[in-house]
């Protein structure tokens, strides 16, 4: 069973990673056992400490939930590997009859070849036209016949070669097989087996026939096998005895990895047009067979969206995944979905905390410590319930965690908000807890750093200026926003890049420098968003 990733947004807050995991927590402990915690960007040093101080493990991380060819329903005949006879090959078609071709392996399981039907039947004609066998392994032809070696001379034989003949009546010497490099298929026929012995033919093969008795100790050099099938069919069959290696197609293969993209799988199938392409696991091994009418409807990934419900804040590639809930408590935005949805979005300061009442809702009881992280993003979403997003119900549900985990939340608030930055590049720390948005034409971005010391952080303004500007430009942004949330100060210092006049009239303040105080601004989805959307409409 695929997994259901339940992720939150673009570089991951403490809320958003949490909310992840507990929400995969408590699907899981009610039976669905398929959803798995993931996480899009860089953990947070915030987040680690609080991953650290319950002792859970990060989420998984993705990169994107584009349909890949390993959520295709590809085929997986068997992978044959280059030794194996062409009549084993042939019933692996029978056995599969809606295959068009199987892979050839070679021994450490990366691709040698690709076989088809084709490359059997045309192998079939000219085998009969030349009537010829080439070093082909003994071992294989004693398996195609049903065979047994019965002297010495075969025991030592390692490969058969030579012009197939059926022997005929001696009175016929003109069609008797002339040459000594001849594999000889004949009945109980004394006379005709002993003058193949006499000339050391490379191979007899008595079918539905013993040797005779005073020529079982004739000194010679030929193998000879027996065979309970007739002649006439061992004479088509131990052609099909060539390895398929031999045979199979081995230029201008066209193979592709679990890992790539189907619309990038698409263009190379058009463009190519063959009728198989071998698939390839990322330790480049043959897993499976591909062809065009596989592409025509791929298994979507599932998803669950918590923390956020706006594309551009989502994973790339989710347009072509199948969203199953949305759990959020932020604005409504723009994602669609093709079939009728589970959404839970409330007005609250954490994620986590409505993740709280599903618990309730369920009879369940988070664990110590999943409740002592719960605790933790709430504390963290709501800045020790200092910003305007937060509401009792937050209180009440952080106050309820932290019971279950035994913790202090004035102390766990201390230490989540106490993460330095002193060690961090500007760009780690501009690009932690980072959003664009785009309102009435305008395209911005803002970056959100909390802590108990901006003082400090406003040392390097220099430096962060700098990597905006750069970014701004890029991006094509009117406005870069990064809030500097002060925790003890109960406001927000703001370095931003774009208008002056955008900053006064949003905000009633007046920048100086690029930077403004911003006093009992704690949240930027609730009072710098909003403000900038009253702007402009």
């Amino acid at each position: 069973m695929d997994p259901i990733y339940v992720t939150g947004h673009r570089n991951p807050d403490t809320d958003s990673i949490v909310a992840a995991i507990a929400y995969a927590a408590l699907r899981n402990a009610c039976g669905d056992r398929e959803y798995e915690a993931a996480c899009l960007g860089q953990i947070s040093e915030e987040t680690r400490i609080v991953l650290d101080r319950f002792g859970f493990q990060p989420p998984t991380r993705i990169t994107d939930l584009y349909n890949q060819v390993r959520d295709l329903e590809y085929d997986t005949p068997p992978i044959l590997d280059t030794g194996v006879t062409i009549s084993r090959a042939w019933e692996e078609f029978r056995e599969y009859p809606n295959i068009a071709a199987i892979p050839v392996a070679r021994e450490n399981g990366t691709l040698y070849g690709i076989l088809s039907k084709t490359d059997i039947a045309s192998y079939n004609m000219s085998g009969i036209s030349s009537g010829v066998l080439v070093n082909v392994p003994l071992f294989n032809v004693l398996s195609v016949l049903e065979g047994k070696v019965l002297n010495e001379a075969g025991e030592n034989t390692d490969t058969i070669s030579g012009e197939v003949n059926i022997a005929l009546p001696q009175t016929h010497d003109n069609l008797l097989f002339q040459k000594k490099d001849s594999v000889v298929l004949c009945g109980y026929q004394p006379d005709m087996i002993r003058r193949a012995l006499e000339m050391n033919v490379n191979c007899l093969v008595l079918c539905q026939a013993e040797l005779p008795p005073e020529l079982r100790n004739f000194p010679t050099a030929t193998c000879i096998i027996a065979t309970p099938l007739d002649a006439f069919r061992a004479s088509r069959l131990i052609f099909q005895s060539t390895p398929v290696g031999r045979i199979c197609n081995t230029q201008g293969i066209i193979s592709f990895r679990l890992s790539e993209r189907v619309d990038d799988v698409k263009e190379m199938v058009l463009k190519h047009r063959h009728p198989s392409y071998p698939i390839l696991d990322e330790c480049e091994k043959v897993v499976g067979i591909l062809t065009r009418y596989h592409l025509l409807r791929p298994r979507r990934k599932r998803v669950v969206l918590v923390d956020h419900n706006e594309a551009r804040q989502s994973v790339p590639g989710l347009y072509q995944a199948e969203i199953l809930e949305i759990i959020d408590h932020h604005r409504l935005a723009d994602i669609q979905t093709g079939n009728p949805i589970y959404v839970r979005n409330e007005p609250v300061g954490s994620t986590n905390t409505i993740i709280a009442s599903m618990f309730q809702d369920r009879g369940l009881m988070p664990s110590a410590g999943l409740a002592g992280m719960m605790a933790a993003a709430i504390l963290s979403d709501t800045v020790m319930f200092k910003s305007p997003t937060c509401t009792p119900r937050d209180i009440r549900t952080a106050e309820r965690m932290a019971r279950i985990a035994n913790v202090s939340l004035d102390a766990l608030g201390r230490e989540i908000f106490s993460a330095s930055i002193d060690n961090k590049t500007a760009q780690e720390v501009l690009f932690t807890d980072y959003k664009e948005f785009h309102i009435a034409g305008h395209n911005l971005a803002v970056a959100q750093i909390t802590s108990v010391d901006s003082h400090s952080v406003l040392e390097r303004k220099a430096e962060f200026l700098k990597l905006m500007h750069q970014h701004a430009k890029q991006k094509n942004f009117d406005l870069m926003v990064l809030m500097l949330t002060d925790v003890l100060m109960e406001g927000t210092q703001i370095l931003y890049v774009g208008d002056d006049e955008t900053i006064q009239q949003a905000f009633g303040v007046t920048p100086r420098d690029n930077t403004a105080f911003l006093p009992k601004v704690m949240s930027r989805k609730k009072q710098v968003i909003p403000m900038l959307s009253d702007l402009w409409g």
